[in-house]
């Protein structure tokens, strides 16, 4: 039976969960993940687990944060005041949104703390720095 390998496309079933088991992400409701091994379209660790498998094969993988989402960076948090935001925009933390750097690239940041006069942006990815677990199944070699 053929194994996956770099270059293949696939089809994975997944749940993702955390070191304490709260599960942060689930294929089973919907279709199987689609990609292909190598792109660099999925985190590296979830791509390496899936090297060798053989459709219908089921394996767990702990995946350290290094290979997942990376470390916490604690340059990408910073404090932006207020009066910066739009005076309409309801801020709530948590709360993702777009920031425009001086060079004009887009980044995803989450509203971290919210002060009086000062909003605290987040660029690390919410799961940074996070060791993680998942469950995934070989659907199919495409």
């Amino acid at each position: 039976m053929a194994q996956a390998k770099s270059g293949d496309s696939v089809r994975v079933h997944y749940t993702g969960k955390l070191a304490d088991g709260t599960v942060f992400d689930s294929s089973r409701d919907r279709e199987p993940l689609e990609f292909t091994i190598g792109d660099g379209n999925i985190i590296s660790g979830f791509e390496q687990a899936v090297v060798g498998m053989t459709p219908g094969q089921s394996l767990s993988a702990t995946i350290p944060a290094s290979e997942a989402y990376g470390e916490r960076d604690d340059t990408l948090v910073w404090e932006v005041g207020k009066d910066k935001f739009p005076p309409d925009l309801e801020l709530e933390v948590g709360q993702q949104l777009q920031s425009i750097q001086d060079d004009g690239q887009v980044i995803r940041v989450f509203v971290a703390a919210i002060s009086e006069g000062s909003v605290t942006l987040d660029a690390n990815h919410p799961l940074a720095g996070q060791d993680l677990q998942f469950d995934i199944e070989l659907v199919e070699i495409l």
